[in-house]
C-alpha cells in the first residue's frame, strides 16, 4: 500500500466532500459517509481535520482564495468600472458552474445543520464580494459612467442580491440552469450606464 502525505491526503478529503456535495438531493452529510466514499476509517478522517466544520473551513478558505484573486486580477487588469463589474459577475457565475458543490455552501444550504460559524464565515464573504462591486461602481462612477449621486453601496446590494438568486436558482434546478445564459441582456438592466448630469 502507497502511503499518503499528510497535504495529499487533506486533498482527498476535500474533493471527496466537494463531489458529496454536488449530488442534488440536500441530504445532510455525514463523517461515516464520507468516510466510507474514502475508503477510510472516520478516525483517519480525524487525523487530518478536528471536525466536518473545519473541512468546510477549509473549502470556504478555497472559495474565497479562489474568487478574491480572481477578482483583483480583473480590477488590477481592468481600468473601466462598468467591465470590471461584467467580468466580476461572469467569473462568480463561472466559478458557480464550474464548482456546483461550492455552490451549494456559497447560499449556505449545505451549511444548514453545521456549525453557526460557517454560516457567519459566507455572511462576511458577501460582505467582502459586495465592497468590491461597490468599488468598481465607484470607479464607473468616477469616469462618469454612472449619474452624479449614483448610489454605489445600493447598486452593489443589487447586484450581489442578482447574483446569490441565481446561484440559488443553479442549485434548486439539480445543476441544470445556466448561469450565463441571459447574462447578455440581463447586463443592461443591471449595469446601465447614464449620461453625466
Amino acid at each position: 500500500m502507497v502511503a499518503v502525505r499528510q497535504g495529499e491526503r487533506r486533498a482527498q478529503i476535500l474533493q471527496a466532500l466537494a463531489e458529496m456535495l454536488e449530488n442534488p438531493r440536500s441530504e445532510k452529510i455525514t463523517t461515516a459517509a464520507l468516510a466510507k466514499r474514502l475508503d477510510v476509517s472516520e478516525a483517519a478522517l480525524y487525523r487530518h481535520f478536528a471536525s466536518k466544520a473545519q473541512m468546510y473551513e477549509a473549502l470556504i478558505d478555497f472559495i474565497e482564495t479562489t474568487l478574491f484573486s480572481l477578482i483583483g486580477k480583473i480590477q488590477s487588469d481592468t481600468p473601466d468600472g462598468v467591465a470590471q463589474l461584467e467580468q466580476i459577475i461572469s467569473v462568480l457565475f463561472g466559478f458557480a458552474e464550474k464548482n456546483p458543490g461550492m455552490t451549494r455552501v456559497l447560499i449556505g444550504e449545505a451549511l444548514v445543520h453545521e456549525d453557526e460559524r460557517l454560516q457567519r464565515r459566507i455572511n462576511q464573504l458577501y460582505d467582502k464580494l459586495e465592497a468590491l462591486l461597490k468599488q468598481s461602481l465607484r470607479i464607473a462612477q468616477m469616469a462618469e459612467r454612472m449619474p452624479r449621486g449614483h448610489n454605489a453601496a445600493a447598486h452593489a446590494a443589487v447586484l450581489l442580491a442578482f447574483v446569490s438568486g441565481r446561484w440559488q436558482v443553479f442549485v434548486k434546478s439539480g445543476f441544470r440552469a445556466r448561469l450565463q445564459e441571459g447574462w447578455v441582456t440581463q447586463k443592461q438592466f443591471l449595469l446601465a450606464e447614464y449620461p453625466s448630469l
